[in-house]
């Protein structure tokens, strides 16, 4: 084999019923890849009849492997850990089983049978999906208000993220690792999925370990897609929309077109010309009861999303609602969380300059504190940086500057310290003799007792404040700071909002301070996903966070401070937005009331 093959596994899981398919599938797939590429052909089954067999091992060639692999055994060896016993008959299930039982796979394709093939399957087995479980593209069944209310209210999981099953980019090193079959066979006792079954409880399992593909890989037939048919990679014939049972099937020449040259021909078209009006009419009932099925499903006392939230903080959940319902009413700069009233704080109670020895020794003392306690958050699983982005951004940095970050935690704290020595390290001309300040609320400062009072007080903190001759004490120290070369953490959002994801619209003062003293302004945006296998102490998955440092934008000479404010503010939202489309994989949007009202409307059917 030379430098430029390739062998590319792709699993199919059949029965009898569905091999007719499965053959059109293949001669489509195989007409379609680059000849330089194997191609390993992998059919799971139970049973499967001689005439099956004879079937698929006809694209056995040079290039084309085909091998059966019987799930018999393997299912034998776990029916003791399966509360349920239809695995037998349901196909569908065998792609949980692919990485246990082919340990010597790291990444594998996984593919249903009522599907063509227009691209070269080695492009699609090719997309670099990190350290993620799985490659998938968006289920556009979910974009259906019935379903995308489903999968918000009753999985717990954003529809812009909710993936299709039927085409799949396994990292099968990772499914072993994160144990994704152990934990699927221990959610069988704990929750029922009757939507759609297999595939949500791969949804609801590798939760944010997804990287979202291009639709073109799996263009749903089911529903209006976006892209032009050009485009098209793999066209998927799901749900009812079968070209063997309909001859004005959407897509269906495509289909068609690879059906002709293969055995299986005639008795496809013969299947076609006589599938019965009784099927017909159980077809034009699957989507309304889907639909139906889902808003009883977000109905249900006792769905996935409140069964976990049963087992949660409450007040983190009742927190987490508040953030709906602020969001729903566009209240983006009210704080959520259930602080005690803030009390004035007068200007003979803070240092903000550190003139005073016992000022520079608290911060010395709150900084080895908070080290200390990072370090313990780390070791026991309770604290998790994943990644610092954008370091080489900062590289040609010649002055001090503000820092801009979203605010979703007291963790955010941390790891813009973290983030300010990894920038330290990498231009320590630059840091050198500089401090990192951090601009926190007056309730913050006043407040907070015990370990975090003290840190909020002493770790180089510039409290705001509500009385006049403070805040003025404020403004002048923080533009005195900047002049200095210093650098300083604002949370433009003014709003701290639990596990918030999106960027929240930002309030101008950071910018104004920039743009004042003609200093850049570094944004710093951190996305974060569920680690599968620690919780936090309310019950949730502990937070995997990466920081993403982005270029710093830089003060405009021929602007006025106040347009240079507008446009710094406004360039920071825009790369914001950008880093979150492009982590999370889907376009940022907010909920609205209106959204909210035709919710209600649809959930009243079924009351």
């Amino acid at each position: 084999m030379n430098k430029t093959e390739e062998r590319i596994p792709i699993f199919f899981s059949v029965d009898d019923r569905f091999v007719p398919c499965l053959v059109v599938a293949l001669n489509s797939i195989v007409k379609n890849t680059n000849s330089r590429n194997t191609l390993e052909i992998h059919i799971l089954y139970t049973e499967l009849s001689q005439r099956s067999f004879d079937l698929l091992r006809e694209f056995q060639s040079k290039r084309v492997s085909v091998q059966f692999d019987d799930c018999s055994d393997y299912l034998r060896a776990i029916t003791d850990r399966l509360p349920i016993r239809d695995y037998y008959s349901k196909t569908t299930y065998y792609r949980l089983f692919i990485a246990d039982m082919f340990p010597e796979l790291d990444k594998v394709l996984y593919l249903d049978s009522d599907i063509i093939v227009l691209g070269d399957v080695a492009d699609l087995y090719h997309h670099d999906i990190g350290d993620n479980i799985l490659g998938a593209s968006v289920d556009r069944v979910m974009k259906l208000p019935e379903c995308k209310l489903y999968a918000e209210k009753a999985l717990g999981i954003d529809a812009n993220a909710y993936f299709n099953a039927g085409v799949l980019i396994i990292n099968t090193k990772e499914f072993r690792h994160y144990e994704i079959l152990e934990k699927f066979i221990s959610m069988l006792s704990f929750v029922t999925f009757v939507v759609a079954q297999d595939q949500d409880y791969l949804n609801v399992i590798c939760k944010d370990h997804v990287k979202i593909i291009k639709g073109v890989w799996d263009v749903e037939t089911c529903v209006p897609v976006e892209f032009d048919e050009s485009e098209f990679r793999i066209i998927h014939y799901n749900m009812a929309n079968k070209p063997w049972h309909y001859k004005d099937a959407k897509y269906a020449d495509y289909f068609w077109k690879y059906a002709k040259d293969t055995k299986v021909y005639d008795e496809m078209v013969k299947e076609m010309e006589n599938y019965p009006d009784s099927e017909k009419e159980k077809d034009e009932k699957v989507v309304p009861f889907i639909l139906e099925t889902c808003l009883k499903e977000v109905e249900k006392p006792d769905n996935y999303l409140k069964k976990m939230d049963a087992l949660r903080n409450k007040d983190r959940v009742e927190i987490r609602e508040k953030i709906e319902t602020f969001e729903q009413e566009g209240k983006f700069d009210v704080d959520v969380e259930n602080d005690p009233p803030s009390r004035m704080l007068m200007p003979d109670e803070v240092d903000y300059l550190q003139d005073k020895l016992s000022t520079k020794i608290n911060a010395k003392i709150a900084f080895f504190a908070a080290r200390q306690y990072l370090k313990r958050q780390i070791k026991n699983h309770k604290f998790y940086l994943k990644e610092i982005k954008g370091l080489e951004n900062i590289v040609g940095l010649k002055s001090g500057a503000v820092i801009t970050c979203n605010h979703f935690s007291s963790d955010d704290s941390f790891l813009i310290q973290l983030a300010y020595e990894e920038m330290a390290r990498s231009n320590k001309e630059l840091f050198h003799k500089k401090k990192f300040y951090r601009v926190i609320r007056e309730g913050n400062y006043t407040n907070f007792q015990g370990f975090f009072g003290k840190l909020m007080k002493s770790c180089n903190t510039l409290p705001l404040s509500s009385n006049f001759k403070t805040m003025k004490q404020f403004i002048i120290s923080v533009d005195f700071l900047l002049q200095q070369g210093n650098f300083i953490l604002f949370y433009p959002e003014q709003s701290m909002w639990w596990n918030y994801r999106k960027p929240k619209p930002l309030k101008k003062g950071a910018f104004s301070f920039a743009a004042n003293n003609r200093v850049p302004v570094i944004p710093v945006f951190i996305t974060m996903r569920d680690s599968l296998e620690y919780k936090d102490d309310n019950g949730f998955p502990l937070q995997e966070y990466t920081i993403h440092i982005e270029k710093p934008i830089l003060p405009d000479p021929d602007y006025t401070c106040d347009e240079n404010a507008v446009k710094m503010m406004e360039e920071n939202y825009q790369l914001w937005k950008s880093i979150y489309e492009e982590t999370y994989g889907f376009a940022l949007s907010y909920t609205t009331k209106e959204e909210v009202l035709e919710q209600k409307e649809m959930l009243k059917r079924v009351r």
